[in-house]
């Protein structure tokens, strides 16, 4: 009976917030203890999903825990997103997520379930370079001379984006602001389609990430004008930045992270970090991520706070200086 009375009392101590420093510290020294699940915010196959599998394969060894990835894609991110912020903040629940969710989509959705700025960010997993990508008959060979035909030709470039709001739409979005042009936006439901797009000609550029650029430019289906770096990529020796071309500062690229719900304690925020942490630098996790034209981040959970702050802020501001309209 007494027993029963000591239990009830510390479960009104829990509810009530009275006693959850001491259940962090005991939940953070025994964790985990159980299986972790992460939810990926893209449908399976994409790039945040391989990476998180990649990480997932390596944590589970790390950690002595199944791990398991689940799928909940739609709403730019927002559906996954949402599941993981209403989920119990043990550690137990992870979000692994392209930049969208984490950082603009207050601005690009007028309602939503979720405040991005609550999550625990964890780690920075993996980030690329974006590109400017033509179709392989494009009148300009190179990124100044396609910066000079679409500043003598507004309104004449059909530039394709996986949909409102996307990288590849915002990057395009903040190349006409530095560059003082007038491109028509093509928005797709996706990568795949507006690849596709591109190859058949039917629209003329898009900025898209190397790791999906790069296998179209080497087999001549498009060609790379420019990377959006600060500094020329090795993967692409030859290809010089949209700096060297003329746009100073320009740089783009995206990125994929693991955040953990609002109120996480930080022992299990610091854990997952050094886990993964550890995961990244393993020389076989590295040569994948080459393979995929990936670069791994890793850093500390404030170095990924500062990240998503910085991200959010920039993108933002595109979105507000371009008019970007919410849905």
């Amino acid at each position: 009976m007494r027993t029963l009375l000591a239990l009830a009392f510390a479960a009104i101590l829990c509810a009530s917030g009275a006693w959850s420093p001491v259940w962090a510290q005991d939940a953070g020294a025994n964790y985990p203890n159980r299986p972790i699940h992460i939810i990926v915010s893209v449908p399976a196959g994409g790039g945040v999903d391989t990476v998180t599998r990649i990480v997932a394969n390596g944590l589970q060894e790390k950690l002595g825990q199944p791990v398991v990835v689940e799928n909940r894609s739609g709403a730019g991110g927002n559906i996954g997103a949402e599941a993981v912020f209403n989920a119990d903040p043990d550690g137990y629940t992870l979000l692994a997520a392209q930049p969208s969710p984490l950082t603009i989509n207050p601005l690009l959705y007028k309602k939503m379930a979720f405040d991005p700025t609550q999550f625990e960010p964890v780690a920075i997993m993996t980030t690329v370079a974006n590109v400017l990508l033509v179709r392989s008959d494009f009148p300009a060979k190179t990124a100044q001379e396609f910066i000079a035909y679409a500043k003598a030709n507004p309104g004449k470039i059909n530039y394709a984006s996986q949909g409102i709001g996307t990288t590849s739409h915002l990057t395009a979005a903040l190349f006409e602001k530095m560059t003082g042009t007038k491109m028509v936006h093509v928005p797709f439901k996706g990568t795949a389609p507006a690849l596709n797009a591109l190859i058949g000609g039917y629209v003329d550029m898009i900025f898209m990430e190397l790791a999906s650029a790069i296998k179209l430019h080497e087999a001549g289906k498009a060609r790379i004008l420019a990377v959006a770096t600060t500094a020329r990529i090795a993967e692409l020796p030859d290809i010089p930045t949209l700096n060297e071309a003329g746009v100073k500062g320009f740089k783009s690229g995206t990125w994929n992270a693991i955040a953990a719900p609002p109120k996480t304690p930080p022992i299990i925020v610091v854990k997952l970090n050094k886990a993964i942490n550890e995961v990244l630098n393993e020389k076989d996790v590295q040569d994948k991520f080459a393979k995929l034209t990936l670069h791994a981040a890793g850093g500390t959970p404030a170095h990924a706070a500062a990240f998503i702050k910085n991200e959010t802020q920039t993108w933002g501001d595109v979105i507000k200086e371009a008019h970007v309209p919410a849905h």
